[in-house]
């Protein structure tokens, strides 16, 4: 799913947001956030262990660069949209 859509946020700025949502749709069915939060994030150790090939086209290491920042856009709006859904339930 994130590189179609990383590709996609190219010709969508509204991309991260979407899939973010996707996300919080699975937490509003009963997902745990931290479970989730796994499934979104790229730790910035692994990010640093697929950049360790110097093997690597400069392109393809500045795609995965690219899909590292995709995917922490994608995770802090996921955040957000957890934190806002916390908060409603403890006004209600």
């Amino acid at each position: 799913m994130a590189s179609i859509a990383f590709i996609r946020e190219e010709f969508d700025p509204a991309a991260p947001m979407k899939e973010a949502a996707i996300f919080y749709g699975l937490f509003l069915r009963g997902h745990s956030p931290e479970s989730l939060r796994r499934d979104i994030d790229v730790p910035k150790p692994v990010l640093e262990k697929w950049m360790r090939p110097y093997r690597y086209d400069p392109n393809f290491r500045e795609n995965l660069k690219k899909m590292y920042h995709y995917r922490k856009r994608v995770l802090a709006i996921f955040d957000e949209l957890v934190t806002n859904e916390k908060n409603r339930a403890r006004l209600q």
